[in-house]
């Protein structure tokens, strides 16, 4: 790995941690800089703008995250066990998702998640086309709630449990709802 490219991955780590903290509004590039013990004009001269650093790493941590996690129509269940697993393992996406939809919006800029979205969305339409799903909800419908019910106890979720005081044992409880939470769904 090149200087060059090992200071922009020190930036990228950096800027995940203070976006996932603060978000975008709150982050500061001085911080940043800092904590990447970096010069903080290469900030700039590598990613331009404060607001194309957050979608770097919202696109090295969500939509590559997205990615990552293996999806079949047919297998709902297992797709949403999965996601929360990966959830777990990266709290920090669930944030930097959630300060991408609060700073901008639902129907905000074109999201770089977009593209995998679109695929799922497809795959879960051709699915229920072809009889392998029910068709109770819309695909986008569907998905939502598969998310939903994946992330509900993750940082940025609905319980009123914090996060920290789950116990290894309520974890591997709440997996198994998320599962079968999606099983009944589907």
């Amino acid at each position: 790995m090149s200087r060059a490219e090992a200071t922009k991955a020190r930036i990228l780590a950096a800027a995940t941690a203070e976006f996932a903290a603060h978000g975008i509004a709150g982050a500061r590039v001085e911080r940043i800089a800092k904590a990447a013990s970096a010069n903080k004009n290469l900030i700039y001269v590598y990613f331009e703008s404060k607001d194309l650093l957050f979608d770097a790493v919202f696109d090295a941590h969500v939509a590559r995250g997205l990615e990552q996690v293996p999806f079949t129509a047919e297998d709902l269940p297992g797709y949403a066990g999965r996601i929360h697993d990966y959830c777990r393992e990266h709290p920090e996406v669930l944030r930097l998702a959630a300060w991408h939809r609060l700073e901008r919006g639902a129907e905000g800029d074109p999201s770089v998640a977009a593209p995998a979205y679109a695929a799922k969305l497809d795959s879960l339409a051709t699915a229920q086309r072809e009889g392998h799903l029910a068709a109770t909800f819309a695909p986008a419908t569907l998905l939502t709630l598969v998310l939903a019910l994946a992330t509900a106890w993750g940082p940025v979720g609905a319980t009123s449990l914090p996060v920290q005081a789950v116990q290894d044992s309520d974890r591997q409880e709440a997996r198994k709802a998320v599962v079968e939470a999606v099983r009944s769904l589907t």
